[in-house]
């Protein structure tokens, strides 16, 4: 019997620590996955202009670590937390590697395109001062590359708008579209295509 109430108290002041261990972890773990949460909210806004896939890993980092809090795994929830920490401090060298990437691309871009439009708007002045338009073209063509023409002046306009406010990657995705009709504007009305934007 003296044996049993050793034991029962042996268990009870075991139980006790262990609790006294789960609190004294609770602490640091909910504090670690506050300034997580914090990090990633400051830094998330521009970063999502650039690298959302990092963004998207950090977020998932934080719900691992929060899954964690919410089962009373202290230790994995601060675990969890420090690495979405460590992931928000690679964000700053991630964006302006990608920032540098967009305006090179950018940059090649800028001087290509607007020739290109050049070329084309001499081409249909040419044309539409032609009595006869050559062979291989006829009105419906030729009209349909002028309102192309129309076109591509007003999205490369765009474009560069959003270039000058920062939004590197939608400036460039309305290149790339600017670029493509262009090709298709320039193969209607017989010109070459320039190697540059063949790619």
């Amino acid at each position: 019997m003296h044996l049993k109430k050793i034991l029962s108290f042996a268990v009870a002041a075991l139980f006790a620590l262990s609790l006294g261990a789960c609190s004294s972890a609770k602490g640091p773990a909910e504090q670690a996955l506050k300034s997580a949460e914090d990090a990633l909210n400051a830094g998330k806004a521009d970063a999502m202009k650039y690298i959302p896939e990092k963004v998207k890993s950090a977020e998932d980092a934080l719900k691992t670590a929060k899954d964690a809090f919410a089962k009373g795994d202290y230790p994995a929830a601060t675990a969890a937390a420090a690495d979405v920490t460590a992931k928000v401090k690679d964000f700053g060298a991630a964006v302006a590697a990608k920032k540098t990437e967009l305006t090179k691309a950018w940059e090649g871009q800028s001087q290509l395109l607007p020739n290109m439009i050049a070329s084309i708007k001499s081409r249909v002045d040419v044309l539409t001062k032609s009595r006869k338009l050559p062979a291989n073209l006829d009105k419906e063509k030729f009209e349909g590359a002028k309102n192309g023409l129309a076109e591509i002046e007003k999205a490369w306009g765009e474009a560069s708008s959003a270039f000058k406010e920062g939004g590197l990657a939608d400036a460039l995705a309305k290149a790339k579209s600017v670029k493509e009709k262009a090709v298709e504007i320039m193969t209607t009305l017989g010109m070459q295509v320039p190697e540059a934007a063949k790619g």
